[in-house]
């Protein structure tokens, strides 16, 4: 299959187009080719085209930064010489001296398909910005590794924040291009926006389910998603970032298990089951294994660790159609309620810049999933009932602006 990168290069009508004007590159390292060039090294190496400038999102355009809030400066690039500004250092929203150094914003971002994921944000404020400068945005689409199933709550108005660009579900099922798409339409956005489509991308086809097995190499879009299987894992295990449990950062499987030094691990499994039976399907298509684990940074660093790794990665233990990673993580938090209702689970410190929201409810675009872990008359089917609903009315809206 071809990603829209690799339709750009090959493609010389569609270069053409882009014959003497201005160009700008949003980009971060997974923004490769298929022989694994960065994006900004063979776009530059194209004679017909005209580099002014290039963006990176949270993490750098090369990768530079390993944890949330360590911001990335701007600077020069050594090689092709014109200015790389960083969207995740003095400024989220690109200025308008940033916004005058291109006439046609080239967007390559490998996503997650996850609302939390920043690159979204990025997108959104940079769409908006183009509306307001009369630019031109070609996304040159990518695969969404976790392909199209649709989970979660929706981000509830006036919980927008650096991690919630807007009313998306936790597991959105949609490429880049296509949110893209969404945003046009949903903030109505006057701007010329073009997406650069796959060729030949198959989210429904096994093994990869959304990404390409065997075809295409993984490269880390951030440092902490090293592998298909945190990107599986990742629309629950990112809630961890708003509690005191680790979420293995520091390990070698970040986003994919979670624990800490003072939990039982087995009973804590125990209690998940006996919770999952009343709601059948919230503990499928994994498979679940207690483990040990002695994060090297971040949370809990140099202390062992009792916890739960989330098992994705074969076909005996992944099912892609009832592998349901928010419910599992709600459900895990639920059953450590239950089991220690004192426990202190909500992580209380500034995330993403904001101070006065706890971080799980940032994450989760509202209080209610802490809401109902917290209350202990709420049984799982309640917090079903709202996740359906939202989970129904973002299948129906989503769907028209899919590409494939």
């Amino acid at each position: 299959m071809k990603f829209g990168i690799d339709r750009l290069i090959d493609n010389r009508d569609l270069r053409r187009r882009l014959s003497g004007r201005r160009i700008a590159l949003l980009a971060h390292p997974a923004s490769t080719t298929r022989d694994l060039t960065h994006s900004l090294d063979a776009l530059a190496a194209l004679p017909e085209l005209t580099l002014t400038a290039a963006f990176g999102p949270q993490h750098g355009l090369r990768g530079d930064k390993q944890d949330n809030m360590v911001e990335s400066p701007d600077f020069l690039d050594p090689l092709h010489g014109i200015p790389v500004f960083s969207l995740y250092g003095a400024v989220r929203h690109p200025t308008d001296a940033m916004m005058d150094t291109f006439d046609v914003l080239l967007v390559d971002l490998q996503d997650l398909g996850c609302r939390i994921y920043t690159f979204i944000t990025t997108l959104r404020y940079l769409l908006e910005a183009a509306a307001r400068h009369g630019k031109t945005v070609w996304i040159l689409d990518r695969p969404n590794p976790a392909g199209r199933p649709i989970e979660g709550l929706r981000l509830r108005e006036g919980w927008e924040s650096f991690v919630g660009a807007g009313p998306l579900p936790m597991r959105h099922g949609l490429t880049l291009g296509e949110l893209a798409r969404w945003f046009v339409a949903t903030l109505r956005l006057d701007v010329a926006c073009e997406v650069i489509e796959m060729q030949g991308w198959a989210p429904d086809a096994a093994p990869g389910y959304g990404w390409p097995l065997n075809e295409r190499s993984w490269i880390n879009p951030s440092p902490n998603a090293p592998n298909l299987s945190m990107a599986r894992c990742y629309s629950g295990t990112v809630m961890l970032e708003g509690t005191t449990l680790s979420e293995g950062r520091g390990t070698t499987r970040p986003l994919e298990l979670f624990g800490a030094p003072d939990i039982d691990a087995q009973a804590l499994l125990k209690e998940m089951q006996a919770l999952a039976q009343s709601v059948p399907g919230w503990l499928a298509g994994c498979k679940l294994r207690p483990c040990w684990f002695e994060p090297t940074f971040h949370k809990h660093a140099d202390k062992l660790c009792q916890g739960i790794q989330i098992h994705v990665d074969t076909l005996d233990h992944y099912n892609h159609a009832t592998f349901r990673p928010w419910r599992l993580q709600a459900l895990a938090f639920k059953a450590l309620r239950s089991l220690r209702p004192d426990y202190p689970l909500w992580r209380d410190f500034a995330y993403e810049y904001e101070h006065d929201r706890l971080a799980i409810d940032l994450i989760n675009g509202s209080p209610l999933l802490r809401e109902w872990v917290d209350d202990p008359s709420t049984v799982p089917a309640d917090l079903e009932a709202l996740a359906q609903a939202d989970e129904s009315a973002w299948r129906e809206e989503s769907t028209r602006y899919h590409l494939y």
